[in-house]
């Protein structure tokens, strides 16, 4: 008889690693595991559809494997970070991805932060299993860098409010259920005080989605038109005109979020940083291709990428070791998300030179030549956008020089007055 608890029941590292293999064993399908074993994660991937992921991924929720730290009434297992981490490693080689990644990383933060236990009830546990997608509807084409000088006015309607504005730059919007929202509802006070933050329904009247398509071909980004979208009052998440506060959670989550490996693109090169480019380097060297690991200049730059990419590691391990504390992401966060953003441009920007002449022409069929893009070359063109999302380059190092290093803010001529007065772009 076996007396091992179930996942809900784990109280040490042991129990945590039986129990999550008795689940790997019953729960995921054969093919993946037999693939996972002869190959790991890049096996996995040429085993997998999307669309059969997708299908399996409700019992990966049901499991509480998803989200372990987070409490059982939201979908979680109530696990501290060191059971929690035992589990992700028996986890690591079947690569199980988190889909709705903006709703764990994004609404998730500020709602357990800010969030009233009836917000959370309602909202996190269909962000865990995937039922309900989100988005973050933030910037806008006058308030990108200066957030705070955002215009979209939120105004009271009865029990509720009524949105009226427009966002921009806001991934996945097509595919989203919900967003988080930053809006005006205080027009005369300073910029940061009239802001309020609501969880706006994306799939009603007053909500119009249009796609921006990136110079690859992709649709993530969208631009959303808020024409009276109504939002009931129970999904303001905090004080009314305390947003920005509320906000900080989302962002930093945010910056954390596209900071490590794998961020904005490094999986279309179809692995992960540098190992895959060491990979991809000795395959051509071993078909007699230039730009090899037998180039001396190709191997030199992917040693030097590999160097950062250990440093990069590291400052990420210092916020998780804050976050094992029980701190929420800070402005350290952005330290990653820098580094982190230009690192991957240099990665994708080696993967696409070492195709030599054919990263600059291909074969394809009339109209579709984006389709036919190499893998490497689409990585490259989307990784330009890395210093751009999640806060630019520019604003984080702000933030890392003014709320880390403790340097004077940059001077501000507007400051502390009403939001109607300050000219806007």
């Amino acid at each position: 008889m076996n007396d091992d608890p179930p996942l809900a029941g784990c109280r040490t590292e042991d129990e945590v690693v039986r129990a999550v293999r008795r689940w790997i064993s019953r729960e995921v399908p054969g093919h993946w595991r037999a693939a996972a074993e002869r190959g790991g994660r890049g096996a996995v991937r040429s085993v997998r559809e999307p669309g059969e992921y997708r299908a399996w991924y409700p019992a990966f929720a049901r499991s509480g494997l998803v989200a372990p730290q987070w409490p059982a009434d939201y979908g979680g297992l109530g696990w501290p970070r060191a059971l929690a981490r035992a589990a992700e490693r028996e986890l690591a080689p079947y690569h199980l991805p988190r889909l709705n990644p903006l709703g764990l990383n994004l609404a998730a933060p500020a709602l357990f932060e800010y969030g009233t236990h009836e917000q959370r009830l309602r909202f996190l546990p269909r962000i865990v299993s995937n039922e309900e997608v989100w988005c973050q509807l933030f910037s806008e084409p006058g308030a990108g860098s200066d957030l705070a000088s955002l215009a979209t006015r939120a105004e009271r309607d009865g029990r509720g409010w009524r949105i009226t504005g427009q966002k921009v730059w806001t991934t996945w919007a097509h595919l989203a259920d919900f967003g988080v929202l930053l809006a005006r509802t205080d027009p005369d006070v300073p910029k940061r005080r009239g802001i309020t933050y609501f969880l706006l329904d994306m799939r009603q009247p007053g909500v119009e989605v249009r796609p921006l398509r990136h110079i690859g071909g992709e649709v993530d980004f969208n631009e959303v038109f808020l024409d009276g979208a109504a939002v009931p009052d129970t999904q303001r998440v905090g004080e009314v005109n305390d947003g920005w506060r509320v906000a900080r959670a989302t962002l930093s989550g945010e910056r954390q979020m596209v900071s490590g490996s794998g961020s904005g693109g490094v999986d279309r090169i179809g692995g992960s940083g540098t190992r895959r480019l060491v990979r991809l380097a000795r395959e051509r060297s071993g078909r007699g291709l230039p730009y090899g690991w037998d180039d001396t200049g190709t191997r030199h730059r992917l040693v030097r990428l590999w160097c950062e990419e250990q440093i990069r590691g590291w400052t990420n391990d210092r916020v998780r070791s804050g976050l094992r504390s029980g701190l929420p992401p800070g402005p350290e966060s952005s330290i990653g998300k820098v580094h982190g953003s230009e690192l991957n441009q240099r990665v994708q920007e080696v993967a696409a030179r070492m195709l030599g002449p054919a990263g600059t022409a291909w074969e394809g069929k009339p109209g579709k030549y984006a389709e036919s893009m190499p893998a490497e070359v689409r990585g490259m063109l989307r990784s330009r956008a890395n210093t751009i999302e999640g806060g630019t380059s520019e604003v984080n190092k702000n933030i890392l020089a003014e709320r880390v290093l403790g340097l004077p803010k940059e001077p501000d001529p507007w400051e502390g007055r009403p939001w109607r007065e300050v000219p806007r772009g």
